[in-house]
C-alpha cells in the first residue's frame, strides 16, 4: 500500500508552527493532484494546501482548531492501486483499473529521484515555487520539471533522466531541505502504463453541446503563453469564474510574469467596482441648505497590500543588518570630471568594439578596489570577536528589478580585471538580473557592495550593509556645478565641474570613522586622477 504524508508546511524562516482551521475533505474521500485540502493559518497568513498526490484521504491526523509545528504529518493520502481501496476493508478488494493518466511500475523497471538541489554554500533549503509536469506527464532529460525559489533567487529544476513523472511528494508552496527527495520519475519499462487498455471511443447518439472557451479557464494549470496558475489562483478563479480571456489579460507580478493571488484579487475587485462613467455636475444650492457631509468610515481611505516573496525577504536581510551591525554613514565629495570626460570620449568606440555600453560602473568597481587594498578592513566580516579578512575581492553591484526590489550579484575576483573586463562583467550580470537568469553561485560570497543611486536620479542615501559584509558604498548622481577650484596660475577660480556626492555605511564594530573617511579620500583621489585622454 502506497501512502503520501501530508505535512504542515514552512511559511517562512520565523514561522515554526501552523494552525488547521478548516478541511476541505472527508476522510475516505478523493483528492486530485493540487486539489484543495485544507486551510492554515499562521501568525502572518491564512492559506490554503493542495494536495501533493492523486488518491484517497485516507487519514486525517489533526483536527480543527489544533496548532502543531511546521513539519508535522497532518494528513496521510493513498495514492496509486491503493487509492482504490475502501478507507475500512470490509469487504473482497475490487482490482483498480488502470487509467491513461495514472503514472505505474512494473516489474523490471526503475525510479530516479529528483533531489532538493544544493545551490550554494549558505543555502539549506528551498521552496517550491511551482511545479510544470503533473503526475503521468512523459519527461525528456533536461527538461524542466518545477521551479524553486530561495532567498537569493529562483531557478527552474531540469529532469535527472527521461520517463514519467511518478510522484510528486513535494506540494507547491512548501520549504524543504536540501537532499529531500521533491519527486520520483519512471524510467525504463516504468515509462509505460499497465493496465487494462483504454476503450475506443462509441460514437455519440447526438452531436454535443459546443463548450465555451472561456468555461476551461477554471481547471486550466497553464495560459496559452505558458505562465502557470497555482492551484490558490485556480481555486479564486472558479468560484468567481473568471473566463480564460479575462485570465490572459492580466498581466501577474510574479516570476515570469505568473498571476499570484494578490493579482486575480486586485483584478476582482477592479471588475466588482469598475471606474463610473462621468455624470453631469448637479446645479449649486445655497449653502445654507446643503447637508454636511458624512465621515468616512474607518478605513475607507486604506488599503491593504500583502508583501511579496522578494520584498519578505529583503524586509528580513535588513531589519536583520540593523540588528547586527553597528551603522556608521559617512559622507565624502568628489570631482568627477576627469571620469567624465574619459566615458565621453570612449563609449562609442567601446560600444563599436565590445558590443556594450560603457557606463560608470566599471569605474566606481575599479576605484573600490583601489581603496580595499589600502583599507582592507573594509573587505572582511565579523564572527564573534574575530574579524576575518578576505584576501579577495567580491564585489556585489545592487541592481534595481522593475522598481521592485534590487537584487545584488556579485563580480568575482574584481581586483585582476581592467575596466574593460569589469564593464563586460557587470553588464551581463545586470542584463541576466533584470531577465530572471541569475544562478545562485552569481549572488554568493560577496566582501563590499556597491550601490549606484545616481542611476535612480539621488544624490546621496545611507544605505544598508549587506550581511555579513561590514560596509556598503553608494554613489549619487554626477550632477554639474559651480565649485571654486584652485589654478596654478590664477589661484582660487569658479568653474564648472561634474561633483558627486559618496556615502559609505560600515559596522562601527570593527571600523572607526577614521578609517571610513580615509577609504573615502583615497576611493575620490582614485576618480579625481583619472587621466581624461586614456583609452579603456
Amino acid at each position: 500500500m502506497a501512502t503520501v504524508d501530508v505535512l504542515m508546511p514552512k511559511m517562512g524562516e520565523s514561522i515554526t508552527e501552523g494552525t488547521v482551521i478548516a478541511w476541505h475533505k472527508k476522510v475516505g474521500e478523493e483528492v486530485e493532484l493540487d486539489e484543495i485540502l485544507l486551510e492554515i493559518g499562521t501568525d502572518k497568513v491564512d492559506t490554503e494546501i493542495p494536495a501533493s498526490s492523486a488518491g484517497v484521504l485516507a487519514e486525517i491526523m489533526v483536527e480543527e482548531g489544533a496548532t502543531v509545528d511546521v513539519g508535522t504529518a497532518i494528513a496521510r493520502i493513498r495514492t496509486g492501486a491503493a487509492a482504490a481501496e475502501p478507507a475500512v476493508d470490509l469487504s473482497p478488494p475490487v482490482p483498480p483499473v488502470a487509467s491513461a493518466e495514472t503514472a505505474s511500475s512494473v516489474p523490471g523497471g526503475a525510479k530516479v529521484n529528483v533531489i532538493m538541489p544544493k545551490m550554494g554554500e549558505s543555502i539549506t533549503e528551498g521552496t517550491v515555487i511551482a511545479w510544470h509536469k503533473k503526475v503521468g506527464d512523459a519527461v525528456a532529460l533536461d527538461e524542466t520539471i518545477l521551479e524553486i525559489g530561495t532567498d537569493k533567487v529562483d531557478t527552474e529544476v531540469p529532469s535527472p533522466a527521461a520517463g514519467t513523472l511518478a510522484e510528486i511528494l513535494v506540494s507547491e508552496g512548501a520549504t524543504v531541505d536540501v537532499g529531500i527527495t521533491l519527486a520520483t520519475i519512471a524510467t525504463g519499462k516504468d515509462r509505460l502504463v499497465p493496465g487494462v487498455p483504454t476503450p475506443a471511443p462509441t460514437a455519440p447518439t447526438a452531436e454535443p453541446a459546443a463548450v465555451p472557451e472561456e468555461s476551461t479557464a477554471a481547471s486550466a494549470r497553464h495560459l496559452s503563453d505558458g505562465r502557470f496558475l497555482t492551484p490558490l489562483v485556480r481555486a479564486i478563479v472558479q468560484k468567481e469564474g473568471v473566463t480564460a480571456g479575462e485570465l490572459e489579460g492580466i498581466r501577474g507580478s510574479g516570476s515570469r510574469g505568473r498571476i499570484n493571488k494578490r493579482d486575480i484579487l486586485e483584478y476582482l475587485q477592479a471588475r466588482k467596482h469598475p471606474e463610473a462613467s462621468p455624470k453631469p455636475a448637479p446645479r449649486p444650492k445655497p449653502l445654507r441648505t446643503e447637508a454636511p457631509q458624512e465621515a468616512p468610515a474607518p478605513g475607507a481611505r486604506e488599503e491593504v497590500i500583502e508583501m511579496d516573496r522578494v520584498r519578505q525577504l529583503v524586509a528580513h536581510h535588513m531589519t536583520l543588518s540593523r540588528r547586527t551591525a553597528a551603522h556608521v554613514t559617512s559622507f565624502a565629495e568628489v570631482d568627477a570630471t576627469n571620469l567624465v570626460r574619459l566615458r565621453e570620449a570612449n563609449k562609442h568606440s567601446f560600444f563599436e568594439h565590445a558590443g556594450i555600453k560603457l557606463t560608470y560602473t566599471p569605474f566606481l568597481v575599479y576605484a573600490a578596489v583601489e581603496a580595499l587594498r589600502e583599507h582592507p578592513i573594509l573587505n572582511s566580516s565579523v564572527d564573534g570577536t574575530r574579524i576575518i579578512l578576505k584576501k579577495d575581492f567580491h564585489i556585489g553591484i545592487a541592481v534595481n528589478i522593475d522598481n521592485t526590489g534590487l537584487i545584488v550579484p556579485v563580480i568575482k575576483h574584481a581586483g585582476r580585471q581592467r575596466v574593460a573586463g569589469l564593464a563586460h562583467a557587470a553588464h551581463d550580470l545586470a542584463q541576466r538580473a533584470r531577465s530572471n537568469d541569475l544562478q545562485p553561485d552569481d549572488l554568493q560570497g560577496g566582501t563590499f557592495t556597491i550601490t549606484n543611486l545616481g542611476s535612480l536620479g539621488s544624490i546621496m542615501g545611507t544605505p544598508i550593509i549587506l550581511q555579513p559584509q561590514v560596509a556598503i558604498l553608494a554613489t549619487g548622481s554626477i550632477r554639474k556645478r559651480p565649485v571654486v577650484v584652485e589654478d596654478p596660475v590664477l589661484g582660487d577660480v569658479i568653474a564648472i565641474r561634474h561633483m558627486m556626492y559618496l556615502s559609505l555605511s560600515y559596522d562601527h564594530r570593527i571600523i572607526d570613522g577614521a578609517m571610513g573617511i580615509s577609504f573615502l579620500r583615497k576611493f575620490a583621489a582614485v576618480i579625481e586622477n583619472i587621466d581624461s585622454t586614456a583609452e579603456v
